[in-house]
């Protein structure tokens, strides 16, 4: 069977450690990905790079931190990065696509489906697409997190057999190898917890952004849409084949989930949240455990200023993120059936319906 791979490489996978791209590690995976689709797969390529391509060009000597020096780098790096992968991948017959994106597309769901139809035509046409935030416009200091978020929103969007971040750690460990020789490498990963994260530090390296932290956020966010998740090193011909097939040097990271439908994607993962509520425990077992929908009963209190059929964030009195759903009142509405029983809110509130969040409406994140 035909298989969907989203492969993410990370800029210090594809730049010399002063910055500016290596060609021999760009002609390295560009035969590693072409073997895969000669394989009878349907490949995507979530690259960064672009920034670390481009600051030495325009004189930085290490990569810029303020974000309009960011911005011009990537405007000069998108364009050598593009035309390394186009060289390379040519070299094997295999034509390239270019597709830049934002938090922004993701989040208006006509965006966000324009950009499913056009990949999946490439697809279909033998094309491999090449995927890259669109850093010279973006406002937000280049949130995606070295794309390794933008890698996971991508391979839900595909509905991906399965997601490959490559980095330079062959998988997570219970702690940083270079530091303890006693650190254990994790093999397997059925549900990410508090601790994982733990395990999975912090920063990333002097080109990239991205650190294992962002990885296990990513495959959080994949694992959520039923897209089984593999992080480790792609270093020698075969690695990333062996990475797919399911003996990789790296982490696997396992899911029992299905994919989720489109719409329920758009508001877990791309939507824009316009607002919190608040809820207490019993509202919170409902949701998180019941499969039920959020009644005014639960409900402790709101932000934001939202309307009905806007997305909304839920969270505990802790201030810890449940889930998120399409609200069927105002936050005004919600403010005052705060608290109150089903009998009450009919007689005190006009509202079009009694769920807060219609249980069909709602993607728990917890």
């Amino acid at each position: 069977m035909t298989q969907r791979i989203v492969v993410k490489i990370g800029s210090s996978s594809l730049t010399s450690e002063t910055g500016g791209l290596n060609p021999d590690k760009i002609q390295f995976f560009a035969a590693e990905l072409a073997r895969l689709q000669a394989e009878g797969n349907q490949v995507l390529l979530v690259t960064s790079g672009a920034v670390a391509a481009g600051f030495t060009s325009l004189g930085y000597r290490t990569r810029p931190k303020v974000l309009h020096e960011k911005q011009a780098a990537a405007a000069v790096g998108q364009a050598l990065l593009m035309q390394a992968y186009h060289e390379a991948f040519a070299s094997h017959g295999v034509s390239v696509a270019q597709i830049l994106l934002t938090r922004y597309d993701f989040s208006n769901r006509k965006r966000v489906q324009n950009a499913m139809m056009t990949i999946d035509e490439l697809l279909q046409r033998g094309v491999v697409p090449i995927i890259n935030e669109n850093d010279t416009v973006s406002v937000d200091e280049l949130k995606f997190g070295d794309n390794d978020t933008l890698s996971a929103l991508v391979g839900n969007l595909v509905k991906a057999s399965k997601l490959i971040i490559i980095t330079d750690m062959d998988g997570l460990y219970t702690d940083d190898p270079r530091k303890n020789a006693n650190a254990q490498r994790i093999d397997r990963v059925d549900a990410i917890s508090d601790e994982l994260f733990s395990f999975a530090g912090g920063s990333g390296s002097a080109v990239g952004t991205g650190g294992m932290r962002s990885k296990v956020e990513a495959a959080r966010i994949a694992m959520r849409g039923g897209v089984p998740v593999f992080i480790g090193r792609v270093l020698e011909p075969g690695d990333l084949n062996l990475a797919v097939q399911g003996t990789g040097k790296g982490t696997y990271f396992d899911t029992a989930l299905n994919n989720l439908p489109v719409k329920k994607q758009w508001v877990g993962f791309h939507s824009l949240p316009q607002g919190q509520i608040i809820v207490d425990q019993g509202a919170r077992a409902a949701l998180i455990n019941g499969g039920k929908s959020l009644l005014p009963a639960g409900i402790t209190g709101a932000t934001g200023d939202f309307h009905p059929g806007d997305v909304v964030e839920v969270v505990c009195s802790e201030g810890t993120l449940l889930g998120r759903g399409v609200v069927n009142y105002a936050a005004w509405q919600v403010q005052a059936a705060a608290g109150l029983s089903t009998d009450d809110v009919q007689r005190r509130v006009e509202v079009a319906r009694i769920e807060v969040i219609h249980r069909d409406e709602w993607v728990p994140l917890a």
